[in-house]
């Protein structure tokens, strides 16, 4: 992925329209790999992956099941 945006933890990813669909789909493709985790079709709402601080604590969670 390349952003033409300025990102920080906060950034708001899906309200500002800097992810769209496939962004996601790749996005937690590479997640998924990285990690070791498994995105369940319920984790895939916009508030999981709206800001890379709500993406982190997602996959926290995920790794410590």
């Amino acid at each position: 992925m390349r952003f033409r945006h300025t990102i920080d933890a906060v950034t708001k990813l899906i309200d500002d329209k800097i992810l769209e669909s496939f962004d996601i789909v790749s996005l937690v493709s590479e997640l998924t790999d990285e990690f070791d985790i498994t995105i369940r079709p319920k984790d895939l709402v916009p508030e999981n992956f709206n800001s890379v601080d709500a993406i982190e604590k997602l996959v926290k969670e995920l790794v410590e099941e």
